[in-house]
């Protein structure tokens, strides 16, 4: 019999049952339910995972090889989360991800964004601290047509620094949390001021 009298006598006949008997080609000139191919590949422990695709894929190479080839399986990727603290030191290649935003809202506040100057630097100093980070914000928003940044009141250690840095350029960290320390420790506000300065010359002295 010629294969066109196969192909003739296989659309007259009625669909053939899902089972082993049938070969990969045959059983892909059918239509099956999805319901069908999930029923079958249970019962022969293919795995019933999938869209019909897949499972037709699968059915098709059980039925030609009897080799039980599962559903793939997608392996999430080993995600670190980034536990980051003011001495951190940034990163290589830093992308601005979601878990950098939550650090820098949380210390500089819920005014904070990631603005191009400020991406810029962070790419630009890999090896600094998350803390000179911080600082580097306070004096480009400060700068930034001479408007100064919003921060909450609960923030007072942030405009603190940020007020340091404004009115004392090229200072360390250090120094501003020296003087803020000392600051805290003092009755009245916690705003800076030049006196507190002094915070300095005490540890020189």
């Amino acid at each position: 019999m010629s294969e066109s009298m196969c192909r003739v006598n296989r659309m007259t006949t009625e669909r053939p049952d899902l089972d082993t008997h049938l070969d990969g080609s045959t059983f892909r000139e059918y239509y099956y339910l999805k319901e069908e191919l999930v029923r079958f590949c249970r019962q022969e422990g293919l795995g019933a995972s999938g869209g019909k695709k897949e499972l037709t894929e699968r059915i098709s190479h059980y039925l030609d090889t009897g080799e039980i080839r599962g559903p793939e399986i997608v392996r999430k990727k080993d995600v670190r989360v980034m536990e980051m603290t003011e001495g951190t030191p940034i990163e290589a290649d830093i992308v601005c991800s979601e878990a950098h935003r939550a650090f820098f809202a949380r210390v500089i506040g819920k005014g904070f964004t990631f603005n191009v100057e400020f991406q810029r630097w962070l790419r630009s100093n890999p090896g600094k601290s998350y803390g000179d980070a911080v600082n580097v914000y306070h004096r480009i928003i400060a700068e930034r047509k001479g408007k100064r940044a919003e921060i909450d009141e609960q923030f007072e250690y942030n405009r603190y620094i940020r007020d340091f840095f404004a009115d004392n350029e090229g200072r360390a960290l250090a120094d501003a949390v020296r003087c803020w320390n000392r600051k805290k420790k003092l009755p009245g506000h916690n705003r800076y001021e030049k006196d507190d300065l002094i915070a300095l010359d005490q540890r020189n002295g």
